[in-house]
């Protein structure tokens, strides 16, 4: 499967929607990526398993560390697609039980590779870092399906990680204009917004 055949079934599958929306940090914006979908089509599922797969098999890692909550399906295909242990930072530390910070089997000193669905600012992986570095967990390297170029990659940077996207929002714009799925207008409109 090419890029752009993954891209057009995100889209087909409401993935990647345009119009009015207001985003997480109450910013407006003319295009909404919901990645929460892709588990609606196992198939698709898969795909982009795959994608990472592809994206990541170069790196030096031991585990996959999926940010909450939206990366969680991603990063349990990934992990069977790439036969590596899965772990995950909690939103919250539990107040019985274990009471741990991270869920999975793994020691400090470990290098975990970040799965996140996507970045925007890259505020959501930099906390699930901070949560993973402070049990004594390594990060180098960050893997996402789309980079909004919306200042992620250079947050992560500039705190020594490094980002690696399968796609960028520029990437899927051409994409899908040239596939005729969204008009030369809702380019501009998407890369105005910026």
């Amino acid at each position: 499967m090419t890029k752009t055949e993954l891209l057009i079934q995100l889209h087909e599958i409401g993935c990647i929607q345009f119009g009015n929306f207001t985003m997480a940090s109450g910013l407006s914006s003319p295009i909404y990526i919901d990645l929460r979908r892709i588990t609606a089509k196992p198939s698709l599922l898969n795909k982009v398993a795959k994608a990472y797969s592809g994206l990541i098999h170069t790196l030096d890692f031991d585990h996959l560390a999926a940010v909450p909550y939206a990366a969680l399906p991603i990063g349990t295909a990934v992990s069977l697609a790439t036969d590596k242990p899965l772990i995950y930072p909690r939103k919250h530390t539990k107040i019985h039980g274990a009471r741990r910070e991270v869920e999975g089997v793994y020691s400090p000193g470990d290098k975990s590779l970040i799965i996140e669905d996507l970045v925007t600012k890259g505020g959501s992986v930099i906390q699930a870092i901070e949560v993973l570095e402070r049990v004594g967990l390594k990060v180098t390297d960050v893997a996402v399906l789309i980079d909004r170029e919306q200042g992620g990659r250079e947050q992560l940077a500039n705190r020594g990680y490094k980002l690696h996207a399968y796609f960028t929002l520029s990437q899927l714009l051409k994409a899908l204009h040239i596939e005729g799925r969204i008009s030369k207008d809702e380019v501009n409109m998407v890369t105005n917004s910026l």
